[in-house]
């Protein structure tokens, strides 16, 4: 009779700690890559929330680039004054028609496929986000 007492409800517990494992699996944090100043650095996937238009570093996502193409920080770690912790402000680039897309790696290098008409750039406010850089590569 003890043992009965004593194995129901430790066989729950393994129950229980077994049906939750894919669901805390499922929620837990990974980690993700983007291009910053022509390196490959990590992030925290997935990202937080935050009102729309209140982002304030500068994040470019192409739209339609090349096959290799990450997402792009504007600014990051180190940045004086100009890194506010990935409180990222999105930009959408889309390579214009009549260009192959080629990748890019950097703001600066978005500036120049800008200045050279290769591409749009158009900001989303609704698609603002805070992922913090977690290693640089």
């Amino acid at each position: 009779m003890l043992k009965k007492l004593l194995l129901g409800p430790a066989a729950a517990l393994v129950l229980l700690t077994v049906s939750a494992a894919p669901a805390l699996a499922a929620s837990q944090v990974g980690s993700g890559s983007l291009f910053l100043d022509g390196r490959v650095v990590g992030t925290v996937v997935p990202p937080a929330n935050m009102p729309a238009g209140t982002g304030q570093d500068p994040f470019y996502k192409v739209t339609n680039g090349a096959s290799d193409q990450l997402g792009i920080a504007g600014v990051g770690p180190g940045d004086a004054g100009a890194f506010h912790g990935g409180s990222w402000q999105v930009w959408t680039v889309t390579f214009n028609s009549g260009v192959t897309p080629y990748l890019l790696t950097s703001a600066s290098a978005v500036a120049a496929a800008l200045a050279a008409g290769d591409v749009t750039v158009t900001r989303v406010p609704d698609a603002d986000f805070r992922c913090p850089i977690t290693q640089q590569h």
